[in-house]
């Protein structure tokens, strides 16, 4: 078995996923006409099942695509390649899981009536963690200076969708200059998120979140802090517009994500944030923990 084994599942076939399982006429491939979600596992246990598939829904619908499939069905496809992964890995940790559905082959051409039928693929591996060093000293992120994030009248980023090429680019250029994650603006200039995360900060206590109107993935682990964690813990929470010039009045900065949850950020560029054991960030994610912790315990049907 490869060192980096994923399991895949293409319409309820199981198989390596390195083995082709779509045909090179596929929307997904040819346009990125696609959709998806991710997953990952607390205890042995989907998290946020309803929230993340709420989404994909929403995402569909944006799309003009009909999802064929039940989310209960769904589900019992989830468990079937989440068994086969732990089976041929051994591995009983925590898993990331992917879903992408696309809306299927057809002729060449980019009428969405072309299209014969929905295809989904699954993807299973373990669910990434951050390093020692990073838990504790936070990760670097620069600003994008070439590119901007897609205005919600365009491409709108509350979709989530095959086509990352925005992202990708401006993650390039972060990277281009040795940062780990990037902070994409808007035409307007204000931040909106990183490349596959939500971004927020904390000012005198209280932390600070760029509003969806951004321009900004209406993350679940982003809306979990407001609606639950950070009520819980006692800190308060404003959605507001944050610019570049305004980074050096925040003590922290931290991405938010579904599979690394609250991951602490120790500088964007050459401003620096306070990391470490006794931040509002630390703090939110021991909160969080708990939080995934309490829904695992209530949700054994949802064991993979």
């Amino acid at each position: 078995m490869p060192a980096h084994f994923i399991q895949a599942n293409t319409n309820g076939r199981l198989h390596p996923a390195d083995e082709p399982s779509i045909a090179p006429l596929n929307r997904g491939f040819l346009y990125g006409d696609a959709i998806y979600e991710v997953w990952r596992t607390y205890h042995g246990i989907v998290f946020a099942w309803d929230e993340h598939w709420a989404r994909l829904e929403r995402s569909a619908v944006s799309l003009y695509m009909t999802l064929p499939w039940s989310q209960a069905a769904m589900l019992e496809e989830i468990k079937k390649t989440t068994a086969a992964y732990r089976k041929a890995a051994g591995f009983a940790g925590d898993l990331y899981i992917r879903l992408q559905v696309t809306r299927g082959g057809g002729a060449i051409g980019l009428d969405i009536a072309l299209a014969d039928q929905p295809d989904f693929v699954l993807l299973v591996q373990p669910c990434p963690a951050l390093s020692a060093a990073q838990e504790q000293n936070g990760i670097t992120l620069s600003l994008a200076r070439t590119l901007h994030r897609n205005h919600p009248a365009t491409l709108n980023p509350v979709w989530k969708t095959g086509n990352y090429l925005n992202n990708l680019l401006c993650l390039r250029e972060a990277r281009s200059r040795g940062a780990d994650e990037v902070v994409i603006t808007n035409l307007a200039g204000e931040i909106t998120e990183a490349a596959v995360s939500n971004i927020g900060f904390v000012r005198d206590g209280e932390m600070v979140l760029p509003p969806l109107e951004a321009g900004i993935l209406a993350g679940i682990t982003r809306r979990l802090l407001i609606d639950h964690v950070a009520p819980a813990a006692g800190v308060k929470i404003l959605e507001q517009t944050v610019r570049p010039e305004e980074i050096g009045g925040m003590q922290e900065c931290f991405l938010t994500a579904t599979t690394k949850d609250l991951v602490p950020v120790r500088a964007i560029d050459e401003t620096i944030f306070t990391t470490g054991a006794d931040t509002v960030t630390r703090r939110m994610k021991r909160a969080f923990a708990d939080y995934a912790r309490a829904y695992a315990e209530a949700r054994p049907e949802q064991a993979a």
